[in-house]
């Protein structure tokens, strides 16, 4: 009987040792994950391209890959365009991956008149500029209704403040690539950032925004991740940069500086999972 439970006991030694220090440097069983989301394929595709031990799978349709950035345990996947398309992506990857926290990176239009193509926002919070509903009280409002808790969401989704803060410590040290030859390098600001499924063109819808939200920045997917994320009580934070000032020369701005915009997103993403614990 006591050999019996000496060799149960060895044995149970083995199979923890092989826990706490996981084979192939996969993510042991208690490890977080950090998800990291991007509408487009140059959004998401110098992450993808920079995972070590990657492994791709396909949930919902979607593709997913997994594997260690910077030491940490990560899942990557492109959303598609658009606050549906976002929504569903965020939820497959909060059901299937169980991150602790998600990222949203990519490029956006500028509302905020002091930046310009190529600056960064980092949101403080988002918000749909494309919602409008009326309460039972017949009073008009831009809250979203949370079909959790069926109460009212916050009309401006907060980031959450240690990923926050994390950004906020690492953005003066990352190396950002000017849109321009010999340009200056990009700026990084924590502002607001709005989302509506429209491709801003319009100074004077910017003016707009700009007036009704007070928007740095304006795309089609961060607050439904966010409204996702904070429905389901996960921390979410949303980081964009600016391809455009989302004027009349919106869309040839976006098509000349998108992949540069976006690798300056990307950029900041990877120091951030860096400077997490």
């Amino acid at each position: 009987m006591i050999k019996q439970l000496h060799i149960a006991i060895v044995f149970l030694a083995v199979v923890f040792a092989a826990g706490a220090q996981p084979a192939d440097n996969r993510p042991g069983p208690a490890e977080k994950v950090v998800a990291i989301l991007g509408a487009f394929d140059e959004e998401v595709k110098f992450l993808q391209e920079s995972v070590q031990n990657r492994k791709e799978q396909t949930v919902g349709g979607i593709r997913f890959v997994s594997g260690r950035l910077n030491g940490k345990s990560v899942v990557i996947a492109q959303t598609g365009i658009g606050k549906v398309n976002a929504a569903m992506t965020t939820t497959l990857a909060l059901m299937h991956f169980r991150p602790s926290s998600v990222i949203f990176t990519g490029i956006a239009g500028g509302v905020n008149p002091n930046l310009n193509p190529g600056d960064l926002v980092i949101a403080r919070s988002t918000a749909h500029h494309d919602y409008e509903s009326v309460t039972f009280d017949r009073k008009p409002t831009r809250q979203t209704r949370n079909a959790v808790t069926y109460g009212m969401n916050p009309a401006f989704f907060p980031a959450d403040s240690l990923l926050l803060v994390y950004a906020e410590a690492v953005a003066g040290k990352v190396k950002m690539e000017p849109t321009q030859p010999g340009g200056t390098a990009p700026r990084v600001v924590t502002g607001i950032v709005v989302t509506g499924d429209q491709f801003i063109s319009s100074a004077a819808r910017v003016e707009q925004l700009r007036t009704v939200f007070n928007a740095d920045a304006t795309e089609m997917e961060g607050a439904a991740v966010a409204q996702v994320c904070y429905q389901q009580k996960v921390p979410c934070l949303v980081i964009r940069s600016l391809s455009d000032k989302a004027d009349k020369n919106a869309r040839n701005d976006m098509l000349s500086f998108y992949k540069t915009a976006a690798r300056n997103s990307a950029a900041l993403v990877v120091a951030i999972i860096a400077k997490m614990p």
